[in-house]
C-alpha cells in the first residue's frame, strides 16, 4: 500500500510544486512506482510536466464522471492531473454530505498501486487541502529561510491537529524542509536554526538551495533530473530522497545514490 504525503504550505512560492515533482521523479529514479495528485486549481503540477488540456482530471473525477486516471510520464511515475475548473468544486460541494473523504475515496482503487503518493495542496486551507489531509498518512512542508515564512505555519498545524482529531487520526508531520536556500545569507542560517529549534527532529537535513536550473526545467515540462540531472537542483533534491527514504525504513542503509 502506498505511503500518502501531502505536500503543503499556504503561502505561495515556496517550490512546494517543484518539490513535488522531483521528490517524485527523486524516488521514482529509486525504483519506487509513484503518482503525483495536482489538486491546484492552477494546475501547475500539471503545466510543469507538459500537460495541458487532459481529457481525464481530478475536477472530473471529483465530480463523479469517472475514476481516476492516471497519466504515465515515465515508467512508474504517473500524474492525476488538473484543470482550472477545479476551483468552482469547491462551491458545488458545499452540501455534499462527507465532502472531506471524496480524495481519499477516490485514491483507495490505486493505492495499492504505487509506493508513494504525492499530493500537491493548493496555497490554502479550504476543502481541497483539508481533502489531501484526511487522505494522507503524512504533510510535508516545503519552508523559505525567510522570517515571513515562519509566520502563519501555525495555522497549518492547527489544521493538521483538527484533521488528526475529527478524521485522520493517523495523519502526522513527515517532515519540514527549507527551500531557496543560501547558507552564505546570515537571515538564511537564522531561519533555518529557529526552525530546527522549534520543530527539532521533524526538519530534514537536506535543504533545497537556490539553483536556476529548478526554474527552467518546468518550462521544458521535465523534472530536474531529466533537464540537468548534473545540477545542485537535482543533487539537493536526490539527497532529500535518500533522507525521505531512510527515514521511512528506518534501520536500512541505503546504499544506492
Amino acid at each position: 500500500m502506498a505511503k500518502v504525503i501531502a505536500v503543503s504550505n499556504h503561502k505561495g512560492g515556496v517550490g512546494k510544486t517543484t518539490s513535488v515533482i522531483n521528490i517524485g521523479a527523486g524516488l521514482n529514479k529509486k525504483d519506487k512506482k509513484v503518482l503525483l495528485v495536482d489538486l491546484d486549481p492552477q494546475a501547475n503540477l500539471s503545466q510543469s510536466l507538459n500537460i495541458e488540456d487532459p481529457e481525464f482530471h481530478v475536477y472530473g473525477a471529483i465530480k463523479g464522471n469517472y475514476p481516476l486516471k492516471p497519466i504515465e510520464i515515465l515508467k512508474g511515475l504517473h500524474i492525476i492531473p488538473s484543470v482550472s475548473e477545479l476551483s468552482s468544486a469547491e462551491p458545488e460541494l458545499t452540501s455534499e454530505a462527507g465532502r472531506e473523504f471524496i480524495l481519499s475515496e477516490l485514491l483507495e482503487p490505486v493505492v495499492n498501486n504505487y509506493d508513494y503518493i504525492l499530493i500537491d495542496c493548493p496555497p490554502s486551507l479550504g476543502l481541497f487541502t483539508i481533502n489531501a489531509f484526511t487522505a494522507a498518512d503524512e504533510i510535508f512542508i516545503p519552508m523559505q529561510a525567510q522570517y515571513l515564512a515562519l509566520q502563519g505555519i501555525g495555522k497549518l498545524l492547527a489544521l493538521k491537529d483538527v484533521i488528526k482529531k475529527r478524521l485522520n487520526s493517523d495523519l502526522e508531520i513527515g517532515g519540514i524542509f527549507i527551500t531557496q536556500f543560501d547558507r552564505r545569507k546570515i537571515l538564511n542560517r537564522y531561519v533555518l536554526e529557529t526552525i530546527e529549534s522549534h520543530f527539532d527532529d521533524k526538519v530534514f537535513n537536506s535543504y533545497i538551495r537556490n539553483n536556476v536550473a529548478l526554474a527552467e526545467a518546468p518550462n521544458e515540462g521535465l523534472d530536474i533530473f531529466r533537464y540537468q540531472g548534473n545540477s545542485i537542483g537535482a543533487f539537493d533534491y536526490m539527497k532529500l530522497t535518500n533522507e525521505i527514504l531512510k527515514k521511512q525504513s528506518p534501520g536500512k542503509k541505503d546504499t544506492t545514490t
